[in-house]
C-alpha cells in the first residue's frame, strides 16, 4: 500500500489534507479487513480504498494450504484453517448480485427494509438496491418463494455473483 502524501506546510498556513489523519484511515481499512472507507467533512471528502483479490483466487489458494501436512511443531505455529462457507453453487435459491456496488437493504435509512427473513415473495417483487456508479439498480426475485437467509448487510459492499439473499 502506497503512504499518501500530503500538502508540506512551514506551520504558517493550515494544510487542507490531513496526511496522519488519511494514514489513520488507511490504518482502520488494514486493520478491520475493509476494501474502503469514505469520510466527509465540510467541504473536504475523503476516500481510502485498497484493491483485493477476486475471491475466486482466494479459495483456489486457501485449497493447498488446508491439505498440507500438520504444521512443523518447530515452526511454533499450527495453521488453523478458515470456518468452511458452502461454495455459492451450492446455496439453492440464491440470489446473486449482477454487478459490484454497495448492497442496500431499504431505500432510505428512515424506511422499511423491502423484506425481511419470513418475507414472501413473489416474481419481480424488489428485494433490496446495489448502487454502483452512483446509479441505483433494482435486485428482484426471480422466482416465486419465502426468504430464508439474508448474506449482506445493509451498506456492504458486494461483488459480482456473490450470494445476497436465498429465496426458497
Amino acid at each position: 500500500m502506497k503512504k499518501p502524501s500530503g500538502l508540506q506546510t512551514d506551520g504558517s498556513t493550515q494544510s487542507l489534507v490531513d496526511v496522519a489523519a488519511i494514514d489513520q484511515l488507511a490504518r482502520i481499512v488494514s486493520q478491520y479487513d475493509l476494501s474502503e472507507i469514505e469520510i466527509s467533512l465540510g467541504d473536504l471528502q475523503v476516500r481510502v480504498a485498497r484493491e483485493r483479490a477476486p475471491a475466486v483466487q482466494a479459495s483456489i489458494a486457501a485449497i493447498p494450504q488446508t491439505a498440507s501436512a500438520p504444521a512443523n511443531p518447530a515452526q511454533g505455529a499450527a495453521v488453523v484453517p478458515p470456518p468452511i462457507e458452502p461454495p455459492a453453487a451450492d446455496l439453492a435459491g440464491a440470489v446473486k448480485s449482477p454487478m459490484v456496488g454497495t448492497a442496500y437493504l431499504r431505500a432510505s435509512p428512515e424506511t422499511k427494509p423491502f423484506v425481511e427473513v419470513g418475507s414472501i415473495v413473489k416474481v419481480g417483487d424488489k428485494l433490496l438496491l446495489i448502487e454502483a456508479m452512483k446509479t441505483f439498480n433494482d435486485i428482484v426475485a426471480t422466482r416465486a418463494g419465502k426468504v430464508v437467509r439474508i448474506l449482506v448487510d445493509d451498506g456492504s459492499p458486494v461483488e459480482y455473483d456473490q450470494p445476497l439473499m436465498i429465496v426458497e
